[in-house]
This record gives structure tokens, C-alpha cells and sequence, in this order.
């Protein structure tokens, strides 16, 4: 087990390095630098003062320079200043990750809480009109993009009394019924789309696991339904779901970007939106490295727990 961390672990080197070439370069093909953006259509700057200005915003020297410069400041652990308000960038992402973190997890909770009951439920009534609705409900969250529903919740729920947050957030230690009242419809939004996501694959694994020889012959000893439901069937049949669930942390946690700005939640992808459209390099690179960093770390745990759940797994032998 620790041989197999300690190489997964190596292996991310390679990974987040290529994440950080592709997210510098990237950024800088967005029409308009943070300069221009600084300077707007009106401003006039004599030649010493635009040198200057160039030094400041990073465009005194070639790209690749300035990413071996960034590389370097990273590995030092240093990710720079903001571009617009001459802050450091970490301390401002490290403020706003709690509510970034939070969001990912609650939509997580919601979203597992919904699909799998959902896809137990179509697998022992299949082809019913239960399973067909349940189908039918899937296809239709799959179809509905994140942005339109939040602004859909933000429409009807906003005679709501404190459940549209709207600049008054307030932090789970400070109130946490509140906090968890208010980010009800944000986690619901993002997470309703891997709700049917959910609902299929356990679907289609329990009607796989039903079908085994072993379900059919605790049957025949006379246990309980529940019991070969949900301890002999349900077992194996979590181990796809275990798997989706690790490769979508990192994406519901990308696609709280636009859900946090339409709920107003001061989280980090709200900040990544406003560095978008300031050009700010220091603080999109920053982001982009930190949630590439959750999520390769989200899919390591995700390994782990595959093997612990399933004792075929051994994670020795797919390291040699």
C-alpha cells in the first residue's frame, strides 16, 4: 500500500507539471493582456512610463521566460501578486477555498443521496413505469446545464427568505443551519446533473450484480430481501459508482465557477471569473494549479477506496 501511494504520488509530478505549461501559455491567448485591460481606451502614458508598466504586468520579456520565472517561484512556494491589487494570491485563494470545498462537497452529498436510492429503486422495478420515470428524470438532468438551472432557482426562489445567499454569506462555524440552508440550491444546481449520472451506473451494476450466481443462492437460504440487497448486491455493486464518484469531484468542483457567481458566493470560482476578465495571469494560474492538485488527489483517494472496498484489489500487485 505505501509502495503504491509513494509512486501514485510521484506520478502527479509529471501531470501538474504539464498542467502548468498548458494554463500559462493558455491564458495568454485571451484576447487582451491585464495592461490593456489596466489601461482601458482613454489612459496615455509616455514611453518611460509604459516600460515601466511592462515591467510591473510581465510583459518586458518572452513568455517562456517568464513561466521558467513562475515555475521557479512556485517550486519556492511562492505563486505570486495579483496583477490588480498587488496582493498575494494564495491567501486570497486559501480564504475562499472553504466555500469552494464546502459547495463541492454538500452537491457530492446531494447528489449520492438522490442517484443511488433512484437507481436501486429502477433496478428491482425494471421496465416498470417507476423505472421509466426514474429513466426519463436521469435523461432530463443530464440534459439541464448547471448555469441555467442555478439561475432558474435564483428566479423561483427568490422570495425565499435566506435561501438565496446574494452577498450575505455566512460561514458554516459562524451558523451552520444557515450556511447549510443557503447552499442548498447552489449544491443542488450543480449537483443534479451527476445525480442522474449516479442513478444510471448504479442502475445498470445492480441489474448486472442480480443476475450472479451468489445473489441467486442467498436467495435460495431464505435471507431477507434487504439483506441480499443491500448487503450482498449493493456491495459489488458501489464499486462503479466509487469510481464515477472520483472522477466527477474534480469536475463539480470546476463547475462551481459559474454557480458561485450566480448565487453571488464569494468562493473561489468567483474570483477565478473576475481574474478572467482582468487578465489577472497570477491568480487564474493559481487556481488552475490548485483544483488540478484536488483533483489528481481526489482520484488517488478515490483508488484507495476502490481497493479497500473490494478485497480482490491488491494494490501491491499493480505496482510491480
Amino acid at each position: 500500500m505505501g509502495r503504491y501511494v509513494a509512486k501514485r504520488l510521484i506520478s502527479l509530478v509529471p501531470v501538474l507539471f504539464g498542467v502548468s505549461l498548458i494554463v500559462f501559455f493558455l491564458v495568454r491567448l485571451i484576447p487582451g493582456t491585464a495592461l490593456e485591460m489596466y489601461m482601458g481606451t482613454q489612459v496615455e502614458a509616455t514611453p518611460e512610463q509604459m516600460e515601466e508598466l511592462k515591467r510591473i504586468f510581465g510583459e518586458d520579456k518572452p513568455v517562456p521566460v517568464l513561466y521558467v520565472e513562475w515555475l521557479g517561484d512556485i517550486l519556492r512556494g511562492d505563486f505570486g501578486y495579483s496583477l490588480r491589487t498587488g496582493r498575494p494570491v494564495m491567501p486570497d485563494i486559501v480564504s475562499r477555498l472553504p466555500l469552494s470545498l464546502e459547495l463541492t462537497v454538500f452537491s457530492l452529498i446531494l447528489a449520492l443521496l438522490i442517484g443511488i436510492p433512484l437507481g436501486i429503486i429502477s433496478s428491482l422495478r425494471q421496465n416498470t413505469l417507476g423505472d421509466f420515470v426514474n429513466r426519463i428524470l436521469g435523461l432530463i438532468g443530464l440534459s439541464m446545464p448547471q448555469f441555467w438551472l442555478a439561475a432558474l432557482m435564483v428566479i423561483g426562489f427568490s422570495g425565499f427568505q435566506g435561501w438565496i445567499p446574494m452577498g450575505n454569506y455566512v460561514g458554516f462555524f459562524e451558523a451552520p443551519l444557515r450556511n447549510l440552508k443557503m447552499l442548498f440550491l447552489p449544491s443542488l444546481a450543480i449537483g443534479i446533473g451527476f445525480a442522474a449520472v449516479v442513478m444510471r451506473y448504479t442502475r445498470n451494476s445492480m441489474l448486472e450484480v442480480l443476475q450472479m450466481d451468489y445473489i441467486q443462492t442467498a436467495k435460495a437460504k431464505g435471507l431477507k430481501k434487504g439483506t441480499v440487497i443491500f448487503y450482498h448486491a449493493l456491495k459489488n455493486a458501489i464499486l462503479p459508482v466509487i469510481t464515477v464518484t472520483g472522477f466527477n469531484a474534480g469536475y463539480l468542483l470546476s463547475g462551481a465557477i459559474i454557480v458561485e457567481e450566480v448565487f453571488a458566493l464569494p468562493g473561489m470560482g468567483r474570483l477565478a471569473l473576475y481574474a478572467i476578465f482582468q487578465r489577472d495571469y497570477p491568480i487564474i494560474q493559481a487556481i488552475v494549479m490548485v483544483i488540478a492538485t484536488l483533483f489528481v488527489l481526489v482520484n488517488l483517494i478515490t483508488d484507495l477506496i476502490y481497493a479497500l472496498m473490494d478485497p480482490r484489489i491488491r494494490l501491491d500487485e499493480v505496482t510491480r
